[in-house]
Formats: structure tokens, sequence, C-alpha cells
């Protein structure tokens, strides 16, 4: 069975900088999708960052230039390194793993951005 478990949320004052994690245990075979998607209340779930099995990436226009998305699929595991923080970028963010058919998210960590 495979399960995400995300790490690195919290707070962090305007221009600030996390990183998150999220470690995979289980097997995925094939190629798969990796990324992070944030959601606040009352808003849909949006995606922040999708990385590919070939290492390319693509962003919510509005992180472009600040966060990064990488992977190490020896580790199975992704980050997003979150630069320049902002407060609207406050929410719950959660990460994925696509391998169609299947569609793998972790628990959801905090990240609150504020002086």
């Amino acid at each position: 069975q495979v399960q995400l478990v995300e790490s690195g949320g919290g707070l962090v004052q305007p221009g600030g900088s996390l990183r998150l994690s999220c470690a995979t245990s289980g097997r995925i075979f094939g190629f798969y999708t990796m990324g992070w998607y944030r959601q606040t209340p009352g808003k849909h779930r949006e995606l922040v960052a999708s990385i590919n099995s070939d290492g390319s990436a693509n962003y919510l226009d509005s992180v472009k230039g600040r966060f990064t998305i990488s992977r190490d699929n020896a580790k199975n595991t992704q980050y997003l390194q979150m630069n320049s923080l902002k407060p609207e970028d406050t929410a719950v963010y959660y990460c994925n793993v696509k391998n169609p058919p299947y569609d793998y998210w972790g628990q959801g960590t905090q990240v609150t951005v504020s002086a």
C-alpha cells in the first residue's frame, strides 16, 4: 500500500522560506508525476507545482520564481522549496503522486505566512 507523509510546514514571516518534504512508502511501478497542491477554506484545491519522471516541472503562475519542486527517485521523495513567502501562500499543502489509474495523497501540512 502506498502512503505519502509530509513534513516541513509551519509559521513563517513574509519573505521567509520553508521546505516541504513528502516521503512515499510502498512500491510505485512505471512513470508517475509528483506534485504539490494547496487549499484554503472555501476554495478548491489548486495545483502549485508538479514534476514528471523526466524532471520537467510546471508551476502555478503566482509561485514561479519563488518555489522550486524537486524529486529524489531513489528515495521516492519530493520536495517543495518555498522562498519569498507571502501571506497569500497561507494554506494547507498536500503532496500528490499520480500513477494512473491511481492517485495518492498526503494528509496535508499547514503553512502560515504571517508577521
